[in-house]
């Protein structure tokens, strides 16, 4: 029985028709038609494909094309293996920074300051305004009345309001009493130290010692005040308790400042015999003759409460 066309379109077909592609040869305007289309796709993936390129990208190295005699954009180095590059430092890697060095003018002021106190340039009852002192100084008021606060809390002056600061007036009573404060605090210690300290660390102080009899031979007593204050300095810290040698210094500072109404400062003969003491303490020290320490360390100490102006042990 032959089978009609109709009858091949039947009921079911429609399935098989689905299944089975017969190629059509497209028409000159479904080219046309599929032609825009392509393109159009193209240009839309062209924006979007510059819209996510790398910041400072240009458009066309995102798009992969460059113009005629116009190189490509280089892409970044790819180090070798027998050559690696070397790497960007992370987010948690520190970046060297250079030090500035920058010096303290209210420092340097209150180091003047200080010496002026010791050789009695600046004298006690006297009052100093710090503009005064500023143009002494070629600086501004500023750093000099930071400094003298900082005498202030020393006890060294006292702050006279709208005039400026006055040199507190010591007498002859309060420097004994400063005197026998730092044998109270210095003896001990230093007789301890005589019996645990080897003789080698003793002999590292030799340059201090020395540097106490040249600062004593020039005569100026705030030079030496400073020296004998690190060679003092020094031996304390042999003790391991620092808060000993800021205690002790802080004394030994105050108990440098001369009283009201004597001589500016003691004489150079006065001076190197305290340094020549240091030395005598060193040898002993050195050599490990407890009782020779012993017999130095009282001796000056004593010295020290019954000369109100004595500037070293």
């Amino acid at each position: 029985m032959k089978h009609s066309a109709q009858g091949a379109a039947g009921p079911g077909a429609g399935t098989a028709a689905a299944a089975v592609r017969i190629p059509v040869q497209p028409s000159a305007a479904d080219v046309a038609r599929d032609r825009d289309r392509d393109e159009s796709q193209s240009r839309e993936g062209s924006r979007a494909r510059g819209r996510v390129r790398g910041a400072g990208e240009p458009d066309w190295a995102a798009r992969g094309e460059h113009t005629h005699g116009e190189p490509p954009a280089p892409g970044p180095p790819v180090p070798g293996p027998s050559a690696p590059g070397p790497s960007a430092p992370g987010p948690s890697t520190p970046r060297p920074r250079t030090p500035v060095q920058r010096s303290s003018v209210r420092g340097q002021v209150l180091d003047a300051l200080r010496a002026a106190l010791v050789t009695g340039e600046l004298r006690p009852g006297e009052v100093y305004s710090a503009p005064v002192l500023g143009e002494r100084f070629g600086v501004s008021a500023t750093p000099v009345r930071e400094a003298m606060q900082q005498l202030a809390l020393e006890g060294a002056v006292e702050v006279v309001p709208n005039r400026g600061f006055r040199v507190v007036e010591r007498g002859d009573r309060e420097l004994a009493e400063l005197a026998e404060v730092r044998a109270l605090i210095e003896v001990p210690v230093w007789l301890r130290l005589a019996r645990t300290v080897p003789a080698e660390r003793w002999a590292e102080l030799r340059p201090l010692a020395e540097a106490t009899a040249r600062a004593a031979s020039s005569g100026c007593p705030a030079t030496y005040a400073e020296a004998d204050r690190a060679f003092h300095r020094a031996v304390l810290a042999l003790a391991g308790n620092e808060e000993l040698v800021r205690i002790a210094g802080d004394v030994h500072r105050r108990a440098q400042w001369p009283p009201a109404g004597s001589p500016a400062a003691r004489g150079r003969a006065d001076l190197v015999a305290d340094a020549h003491e240091h030395t005598a303490l060193l040898d002993a020290l050195i050599a490990g003759d407890p009782d020779a320490v012993r017999a130095l360390v009282g001796q000056h100490f004593t010295g020290a409460r019954q000369d109100s102006g004595v500037l070293g042990l």
